[in-house]
């Protein structure tokens, strides 16, 4: 009797010992990882046609007064159907005001104009746009969006257009074929507190990113590692290129985002690497990637250079 009650005991202790195995993970199924890609690839290629490739113009504010409208003698000329005479964007430090134009509203339109709006309602008077970091959204005439745009110390306009030139013009995303051997599982390694970093971008300004360590993994038979930022917590964005960056893939960058999972990992499918909107709209703004995030292999995988720039 002794020795049974001995012998549950310590089954029981094993049974709750901390090396216990953890269950195995399921296998790999290539079929779904494919069809995975596939549906991220639909999405992305739906959102970067409404939010970028659609950009018409950037236009730097001076401090002060700048006239917008698509009169030509206006400091920012915008395409039809926006008004001769829109209203006047109002730089102050980090603060941007639009003060619409007398005759602007919609009863006081020329036919074939269209109203100002800002969340769906006619602006009818002064409005702050920018604060700093706060936005009050887009400005919208007709399919015309306009929203300011923050790079570096300087504030802009940004104007999207989805039937300027630009957007008509647009050749399309091409990707590699799916290969699972560019999804990987890197493992995150902390550095000893989260910092702010200021990155050049393309236009010659620097934006604030926060990081908070690196990610070590394996591909291609090499160790290698990449500083991701930290978008929100436990979501990573990481801008890098390789050695096929100005040949196959785009010369300046390319994107990816992982999440960080409880277990310390996260994982990196190269097959979801995209081109920055700077790699076919010359009006975007998009960060250098930092030196330890140039790769040195030749990573063949998510989109293709741009079909008429590498």
């Amino acid at each position: 009797m002794l020795r049974a009650v001995v012998a549950a005991a310590l089954v029981a202790a094993s049974g709750c010992s901390r090396d216990t195995p953890a269950p195995p993970s399921p296998p790999f199924d290539p079929v779904a990882h494919a069809a995975a890609v596939d549906a991220w690839r639909a999405k992305h290629d739906t959102d970067y046609r409404r939010d970028w490739v659609s950009i018409a113009a950037l236009h730097m504010l001076e401090p002060g007064d700048n006239t917008a409208g698509s009169a030509p003698g206006n400091a920012i000329v915008l395409p039809a159907p926006v008004p001769p005479k829109l209203g006047t964007f109002v730089l102050a430090k980090e603060i941007v005001r639009f003060v619409p134009a007398p005759g602007s509203s919609r009863g006081a339109l020329a036919k074939g104009d269209a109203p100002a709006l800002l969340k769906g309602e006619p602006i009818t008077g002064e409005v702050v746009l920018q604060d700093g970091d706060k936005s009050a959204g887009e400005i919208t005439v007709g399919d015309v969006r306009l929203v300011v745009h923050v790079t570096g110390d300087r504030r802009a306009i940004r104007v999207r257009d989805p039937n300027g030139p630009l957007a008509k013009g647009f050749l399309g995303f091409t990707w590699f074929p799916i290969d699972p051997q560019y999804r990987v599982v890197g493992r995150f390694i902390r550095d000893a507190e989260p910092k702010s970093m200021k990155v050049p971008n393309t236009f010659g300004d620097e934006d604030a990113y926060t990081t908070e360590g690196v990610v070590e993994f394996t591909l291609l038979g090499q160790t290698l590692r990449l500083r991701p930022f930290t978008t929100r917590p436990k979501r990573f964005y990481f801008v890098f290129s390789d050695t096929s960056a100005g040949v196959e893939t785009y010369k300046t960058a390319r994107f990816l985002y992982a999440d960080l999972l409880d277990d310390g990992t996260a994982v990196l499918d190269f097959n979801q690497a995209y081109n920055p909107p700077c790699a076919f709209n010359p009006y975007t703004t998009c960060p250098i990637p930092l030196k330890e995030n140039r790769l040195p292999i030749k990573i063949l995988a998510g989109e293709r250079a741009y079909a008429d720039r590498k």
